[in-house]
């Protein structure tokens, strides 16, 4: 909600609260300003990815540098202007404390973080983390519109379905556990180093369970191998479990959207 008073002695900077506020955006969908500002997030990211490659990164350590410079010079402003607009929001009205209490929210700290790199990431790869959290910034810009309400409606969904997904983690942990428990017993004495616990049985229950297999310990007793293969076929059960309710409560969000459509 635009404030309406201070909106008139400054229509200026109600236009920039307008373009740059997803909430105060008229229409459906992100504004001009937001979409251009998306983009630049995605790009940023991309490059950031690409660095991590050494055939890529090495000989061209100056451009990377620039380009970091101008994408932190661009969020900084941005993050400035943000912050001198957040006044036009009811919500942040006062002119000091206002600004001071928008500085603090979620929001802001999401965009404080994407500037960091500005002044933090020159110096290597140490701040890549703190560049990729710029993809946060997507989802922030993106939180209402079409977007946020398709979410509200698949968490509206999960949640109705939260107790089906409480008995499938549950059931999951139980087969975890008991696996993990029964190739302690039958191969910690042979592979002590693999199974010599029930944490370190743990991890070959859960790359068994999740279908991964990674191969790097697996048991070599005929009892182990029979309890082994029951575990891998409770995993093809308890992967499907929550994937079918989850599925389900997505059809259920689409078919809520269509029938609103209609």
């Amino acid at each position: 909600m635009v404030h309406s008073s201070s909106s008139a002695k400054h229509p200026w900077r109600a236009r920039l609260y307008r373009q740059l506020e997803p909430g105060a955006w008229p229409d459906q969908g992100l504004s001009p300003a937001n979409r251009w500002i998306c983009a630049l997030i995605t790009v940023a990211v991309l490059v950031a990815l690409l660095e991590t490659e050494p055939a890529i990164r090495v000989g061209r350590e100056p451009w990377f540098v620039a380009f970091e410079w101008v994408v932190g010079a661009i969020f900084l402003l941005e993050y400035l202007i943000r912050a001198w607009v957040a006044v036009e929001g009811a919500r942040y009205a006062h002119p000091v404390w206002g600004r001071l209490r928008y500085l603090g929210s979620f929001a802001a700290v999401v965009d404080l973080l994407a500037i960091l790199p500005l002044f933090l990431g020159l110096v290597g790869m140490e701040a890549l983390f703190m560049r990729l959290i710029r993809v946060l910034r997507i989802l922030r810009l993106a939180r209402l519109g079409r977007f946020s309400k398709a979410l509200r409606e698949l968490g509206h969904a999960v949640r109705l379905r939260q107790f089906e997904l409480y008995v499938s983690f549950g059931l999951a942990f139980l087969v975890l556990l008991t696996s993990s428990i029964m190739l302690y017993l039958l191969e910690g004495g042979v592979q002590p180093e693999a199974f010599g616990s029930v944490l370190r049985s743990m991890w070959w229950s859960v790359a068994t369970l999740t279908t991964v297999g990674y191969g790097d310990v697996y048991p070599v007793t005929g009892l182990g191998r029979f309890f082994a293969a029951l575990t891998a076929l409770s995993g093809i059960g308890i992967i499907a479990m929550p994937t079918g309710i989850m599925a389900a409560a997505f059809s259920e969000a689409m078919q809520k959207n269509r029938r609103e459509k209609d």
